[in-house]
């Protein structure tokens, strides 16, 4: 997955933005809640394991900071918070190099012991193992992206268009507030702002290209 716009923050001149809206009505209890949540479902740093993958929310002003010691989630009317995603990245030429010696010192073991061969099943395990291994010795490379959630509006801008990452972000945001997204796709905005009625007809528009 490629991370290279996590670069950018919500002040940057230009950044590729996802819109969504809350598909369903937020109670004010829920929006009391919402500093709470983000700590419960906070990102836990993987540094000292050997875990491949961690994500969670964290501060918008400071990403080590998953206690919001530095500053609020709230801004005004807005929450303001990020998704930090740490992952571990072992190229796949490391990865084959350290399996190869795995299985030629497998193999000259197994010789010794009169057998010429390692089993399918061994190798699915060494390879597990240099995994482990290789993660261990290999530091997560961590990846943010911003959060601004209107409440007044209904609104939450977040700074990335990468698909995998936004179906992560709308994943745990249910997860977290029991709340669930909608991307503002150009035809549910259009459908936004004409009404449901609206909906035949856009379904039948084609594109048109601008010369």
């Amino acid at each position: 997955m490629d991370y290279e716009e996590s670069e950018l923050s919500i002040l940057s001149a230009s950044i590729g933005l996802t819109r969504y809206r809350v598909i369903e009505e937020v109670p004010q209890e829920i929006l009391k809640q919402v500093p709470e949540k983000l700590q419960q479902f906070c990102f836990v740093d993987i540094d000292a394991t050997a875990d491949e993958r961690s994500f969670g929310w964290t501060n918008i002003d400071d990403m080590l900071d998953m206690n919001w010691t530095q500053s609020p989630p709230e801004k005004a009317e807005y929450f303001t918070f990020g998704l930090r995603l740490d992952t571990r990245r072992i190229p796949p030429a490391v990865l084959k190099k350290h399996h190869t010696v795995a299985l030629n010192k497998e193999l000259a073991h197994n010789k010794e012991q009169g057998k010429n061969f390692v089993s399918r099943d061994r190798k699915k395990e060494l390879k597990e193992q240099v995994v482990l291994r290789l993660r261990a010795r290999t530091f997560p490379i961590p990846a943010m992206f911003d959060i601004i959630w209107n409440p007044t509006t209904n609104r939450i801008y977040l700074t990335t268009t990468n698909a995998k990452v936004c179906a992560l972000f709308e994943d745990y945001f249910a997860l977290t507030f029991d709340l669930h997204l909608e991307p503002l796709t150009p035809f549910f905005m259009a459908m936004d702002i004409l009404g449901e009625e609206a909906a035949p007809r856009l379904e039948n528009l084609e594109p048109t290209i601008f010369v």
